[in-house]
């Protein structure tokens, strides 16, 4: 009796112990949701390559360190990998030399593509620096490898008879607005002033122009130009109490 009764004991579940099955329940779906989100496919190809990348420092002969590696090493390990490449580059001497589209098969060799090099050498620069690289001394930004990648460019172009070409960027739409002057006939003057002072010409002693109904004003003596008076019109406001 007394095993039942402890049997029955053990297999209750305290309420106030947190260990019941809504409690654990609970902490899965936590630790479920935690869990961080995967790299993406950049990250993921980046980490291959870079892991590529020091597979091949190890394995050169003689072996060689990250921090004794320069451009010149980023070169040979580009043409390293020219033996894995499937682009076919016609070589000078081959009838397809620069034919987009060749009709039948050559045995020009198989090497990278520009564009596969270019991305491949624009994640390994990424990657040194993320590993403790510093910047300024990175061999993957070398002078000698963009020549190289250049040089490449250029030679599958004329090889292939496909040109690359580079991406313009949009310059911004300048709005030129042009403002037209109609002169009236007669060459009629146009006066200008600020706000508050009457419009007319103070060196002359009079208003230009005269707008007393009169045709318009008068000549000037034959000259065929002829002033017109602006008369300010001032309104007054009576108030009637």
């Amino acid at each position: 009796m007394d095993s039942a009764s402890g049997g029955a004991g053990a297999g209750a579940s305290d309420p106030n112990s947190g260990e019941g099955p809504s409690a654990t329940g609970s902490l899965s779906a936590m630790a479920e949701g935690s869990s961080p989100a995967p790299p993406s496919r950049y990250e993921s190809q980046k980490r291959r390559d870079w892991n590529t990348f020091l597979q091949y420092l190890k394995n050169h002969k003689p072996p060689l360190t990250l921090a004794r590696c320069s451009g010149a090493h980023v070169i040979e390990f580009l043409k390293y990998l020219d033996q894995f490449g499937k682009t076919k580059v016609h070589v000078s001497g081959c009838p397809y030399f620069g034919h987009p589209n060749p009709p039948a098969p050559c045995a020009c060799p198989l090497k990278q593509a520009w564009g596969s090099l270019d991305a491949l050498i624009g994640r390994l620069r990424a990657a040194y620096e993320e590993n403790g690289g510093r910047p300024e001394s990175n061999p993957f930004g070398a002078r000698a490898v963009r020549i190289y990648l250049r040089e490449v460019r250029e030679g599958q172009a004329k090889a292939r008879g496909i040109p690359y070409e580079k991406k313009k960027r949009k310059r911004p739409t300048v709005t030129a607005t042009t403002t037209t002057v109609v002169s009236a006939p007669g060459n009629v003057p146009v006066a200008t002033g600020s706000q508050g002072h009457d419009v007319g010409d103070r060196s002359s002693g009079a208003d230009v122009g005269a707008g007393d109904g009169s045709g318009g004003g008068s000549d000037t003596g034959g000259g065929g130009t002829s002033t017109t008076t602006l008369t300010p019109t001032t309104t007054a406001a009576t108030t009637t109490v």
